[in-house]
């Protein structure tokens, strides 16, 4: 059965459905087992047709109005008037809607996913927040894109999903550069690791920060690391450590009822 992690912030109102999904409950084989939601893996299409559908059975909205978009770990929103095909998916790594019925989608395999809804203004969001996104602005573009539709900041609740945790997270001496040229306090994100001139960040942190600055109504983190569990989550990471030829990559989406 494919079912979602939940966040009960999210849920307020009953008029929001979400879920994160894992890699449970699909069709998929191989190094893609099995609920492999990526058209962007070199996995059988239609398998990964199949795990989208099963995805959207579950969250209760026909098939096609489960969309996702062109991730390439920008800063940049995109409002959703209507469902588009994968073909015709713009290139962003946030989306937002006011729109009942259409689930907004964002990919993982280690990135932060993080779902947004104001249940009372009716608009809801999704952001895709791998490091660059999430130091370029993503979501504060997510949160003005959504407030321009109408939401409250302090309507809004947000959630971050299963990302890669620190402990599991080394990075070299100028990716660390890169964080304290934007503003000197992000070194709290970083710790030595035990290689010379390396450091473990912290992105789930980082993300949980900027939304909590953000004066949003609710922030919950799942605090759940995607790379030490195999057979949960996809992981980036941990393929590239194990030198595999490709990874899948998770689902996780939220829409407003149908009223």
């Amino acid at each position: 059965m494919t079912t979602g992690l939940t966040a009960a912030n999210l849920d307020a109102g009953g008029g929001v459905r979400h879920g994160f999904f894992t890699r449970d409950g699909g069709v998929s084989t191989g190094i893609y087992r099995s609920l492999n939601c990526g058209y962007g893996s070199h996995d059988d299409r239609a398998a990964v047709r199949e795990n989208r559908a099963r995805v959207a059975t579950a969250l209760g909205v026909a098939r096609d109005h489960l969309i996702t978009i062109h991730q390439v770990h920008s800063a940049d929103a995109v409002v959703v008037h209507e469902p588009w095909s994968p073909a015709d998916a713009p290139r962003g790594d946030a989306m937002v809607t006011d729109r009942p019925g259409i689930a907004l989608g964002v990919l993982a395999a280690d990135c932060a996913p993080v779902l947004f809804a104001d249940a009372s203004a009716g608009v809801i969001g999704a952001a895709h927040a791998g490091w660059r996104g999430a130091l370029g602005g993503v979501l504060e573009a997510a949160v003005v894109a959504m407030t321009r539709l109408g939401a409250r900041h302090a309507g809004i609740a947000a959630a971050v999903g299963p990302c890669i945790a620190q402990a599991s997270y080394e990075v070299g001496s100028e990716f660390r550069e890169a964080f304290l040229a934007a503003d000197d306090g992000h070194g709290r994100y970083f710790v030595v690791s035990d290689r010379p001139e390396h450091f473990r960040f912290d992105l789930a942190g980082f993300v949980g920060d900027r939304l909590d600055a953000l004066g949003l109504g609710a922030v919950t983190r799942l605090g759940i690391d995607t790379y030490h569990q195999e057979e949960r989550f996809f992981s980036y990471r941990r393929t590239t450590h194990r030198q595999e030829a490709d990874y899948g990559r998770q689902i996780s989406a939220v829409l407003l009822r149908e009223r």
